[in-house]
């Protein structure tokens, strides 16, 4: 059980550091305006999730007290998705491109607000959720619901962590990045790694 909960959140942590249009968002509100700004996107986005979460906890587990071989058919449709977003980032560029010109001046409220509906309304977050959360159900003796929530309490907590220091550390992170051309390329691979790995752990 621990030991699923620790690779959830390593696997987290890895997949929340590679390069997105969520921490991109952070990066270029903090570059622009300050890490307060850039903190109330943060919050916005993090919210966001425990929708996405509700959504799968509900959704999935009356799936799996539907029927099992449905359920497998879920986890099979979740290997077979990471291995696709695998080489969709396989086929990508490895440049981390971001510009903080021409971005709009907005209050934290509003920058708070727009996290969270850019996250909510965002199909992809509940296809990742589906196709990422199933393979780490962690017990037969804990409702799947509570274990959905405590997957998306993780997956919120170690997203708040890195996107809060990317808020915070956003100069010297960007100055980074523009010095050193192999970063991307670098965060490419353990991205690809990472999907494949959950990919085969999802079916094992």
């Amino acid at each position: 059980m621990l030991e699923t909960l620790l690779s959830f959140a390593f696997a987290t942590s890895i997949l929340t550091l590679s390069p997105g249009p969520d921490n991109i968002f952070v990066l270029t509100q903090s570059i622009a305006f300050g890490k307060k700004y850039g903190m109330a996107t943060v919050f916005g986005l993090i919210s966001g999730c425990l929708v996405h979460t509700t959504l799968l906890a509900f959704g999935v587990s009356a799936i799996i007290k539907e029927s099992e071989n449905v359920f497998l058919g879920v986890k099979f449709f979740g290997a077979l998705y990471l291995v696709s977003l695998a080489y969709k980032r396989y086929s990508s560029d490895a440049t981390i491109a971001f510009s903080e010109e021409n971005v709009l001046r907005k209050t934290t409220r509003e920058l708070f607000k727009e996290g969270f509906i850019m996250n909510v309304l965002n199909p992809k977050v509940s296809i990742f959720f589906l196709a990422f959360f199933p393979g780490f159900l962690f017990t037969t003796s804990v409702s799947t619901v509570i274990q959905f929530y405590v997957l998306g309490g993780i997956f919120m907590l170690v997203s708040l962590v890195i996107f809060s220091a990317i808020a915070i550390l956003a100069g010297a992170i960007s100055e980074r990045i523009k010095r050193n051309k192999n970063i991307g390329y670098y965060l490419k691979w353990i991205q690809i790694v990472v999907f494949l790995c959950i990919a085969v752990f999802i079916l094992c």
